[in-house]
């Protein structure tokens, strides 16, 4: 199979390299570390750290080289319900933007850190825009108790909308939900 990874596609009139749009990944994620502190009654900061791994095989010859690397912005809707003294579900979905890429051969960022700053600002300003022409939909009530736990693929938001607003849409059953930490 021929590397079309580096080879130029062309989206809204927007020239780019690797995936094509349209095309996507299934990642396992390993053991992983989430930290988080709080610093404002509703506000906290976190990190988190893990391996992933893709789930299969990449096709012989695919990919970004070794080495290669990537700043995403990421905007995502997270709910987290509360099973035990000490466990809790958590379902997570959203958007990731890229900001930049370093090339495995190079030692700089496709974008310096003022561009970066300048494309995230763009970002959420476009993300603030789409909310704001949104109609309001009612909030569902709050879930009575922990519901039975069943393996599930995340939902992802429609393109060009957040997760929020699809949250609060009422749903006919249980949902069951993975359990992992927040």
């Amino acid at each position: 199979m021929a590397n079309t990874y580096d080879q130029f596609k062309e989206h809204e009139g927007k020239r780019y390299t690797g995936m094509k749009v349209g095309r996507g990944h299934k990642w396992q994620y390993d053991a992983g570390q989430w930290i988080e502190k709080k610093v404002t009654p509703d506000k906290w900061e976190f990190q988190y750290s893990v391996v992933k791994r893709r789930k299969g095989r990449a096709p012989e010859g695919s990919g970004a080289p070794l080495g290669t690397a990537y700043r995403w912005y990421i905007l995502a809707d997270q709910i987290v319900t509360k099973l035990d003294a000490n466990s809790y579900t958590t379902e997570m979905a959203g958007l990731k933007y890229k900001l930049a890429h370093k090339r495995a051969d190079k030692a700089t960022w496709s974008a310096s850190e003022r561009a970066q700053r300048k494309r995230l600002v763009q970002i959420l300003r476009e993300m603030i825009a789409d909310i704001e022409r949104r109609p309001a939909e009612p909030a569902i009530p709050a879930p009575k108790g922990p519901e039975p736990i069943a393996a599930k693929e995340p939902r992802l938001p429609p393109r060009g909308r957040a997760r929020s607003a699809q949250r609060r849409r009422p749903r006919a059953k249980p949902v069951r939900r993975r359990s992992s930490a927040a």
